[in-house]
């Protein structure tokens, strides 16, 4: 588990522990949103839906994919 302000731009994670993902269930961490003062995560399959995150917010990125 890490956080997300620990990850780099562009990482993948997910969001619970799945070892073997599908890919609506892996998230691609964007830029941070300073108005919003959250981090901007994108599904990796649809590029149009985001969900913005909180930095302390805990992700899972070991995983094969």
């Amino acid at each position: 588990m890490r956080k997300i302000k620990d990850l780099k731009n562009g990482e993948f994670f997910t969001l619970r522990k799945i070892d073997e993902p599908k890919d609506s269930q892996v998230y691609i961490r964007g830029e941070y949103d300073r108005s919003m003062r959250k981090y901007e995560c994108g599904k990796f399959d649809d590029i149009s839906e985001a969900k913005y995150l909180s930095g302390d917010r805990e992700v899972y990125t070991d995983f094969i994919f």
